[in-house]
């Protein structure tokens, strides 16, 4: 979903609003350096666990309500993303104590990280910017995309639709406003889509100031 290449995955990832997905597990498997910052991961693995009993069922109907919303392609029904899902879960509370341990996993919540400037390659955001543009407003998007630019070279944000629904209303202002506040900022399409219309990011990364000088 973020069109990573081999040079992506060589350098150091933030993962922001992470949730209890199995992308820093599967990363750090294979050598990658990825860091995930989320609240929940104040909560203990038990914590967390049950939380994750506890959305099979809403998972699985929310997508069954909304089901042409969606590319059932790859991942064949409802029922069967609740699996995917839960599976993913799963790995990551696997993994959660000893990442924690390694501080792979920290608390921290987005628009204000507690991480030094400059300190990874590439900042990804999914499912969390955009999708709730119902709740979270464009001066937060701003402030959110503006924070992943101070801690990362880079950011991307996945995918760009509200949640259920079609290209986020917010779009537009939040790219408008990063714009005159200094930061370059695109959107790409990638290779993959799960939900209708879901393939493109925003990039956004910070300009530095033009030398102007004489």
């Amino acid at each position: 979903m973020f069109d990573l290449t081999a040079t992506d995955l060589s350098g150091k990832i933030l993962d922001c609003a992470g949730g209890p997905a199995s992308f820093n597990s599967e990363a750090s498997t294979r050598g990658q350096r990825v860091v995930s910052c989320d609240p929940l991961y104040e909560l203990s693995a038990g914590e967390i666990s049950a939380r994750i009993d506890a959305t099979f069922d809403q998972i699985v109907s929310n997508a069954e309500a909304n089901r042409d919303r969606f590319v059932w392609q790859e991942i064949g029904s409802p029922q069967r993303l609740g699996e995917v899902r839960m599976a993913a879960m799963r790995h990551f509370l696997d993994d959660f104590p000893q990442g924690l341990q390694e501080g792979r996993y920290r608390a921290g919540v987005l628009p204000s990280l507690p991480l030094e400037d400059c300190a990874f390659d590439l900042a990804l955001c999914s499912h969390f910017l955009f999708t709730y543009s119902d709740r979270l407003s464009v001066d937060f998007h701003v402030a959110a995309i503006e924070e992943m630019c101070r801690v990362a070279r880079e950011a991307r944000v996945f995918p760009l639709l509200e949640s259920y629904g079609g290209t986020s209303s917010l779009l537009e202002p939040v790219v408008s406003t990063l714009r005159k506040r200094g930061s370059a900022v695109q959107t790409r399409l990638v290779p993959y889509e799960f939900q209708r219309g879901g393939n493109r990011m925003l990039v956004a990364f910070h300009e530095p100031p033009q030398n102007t000088g004489a």
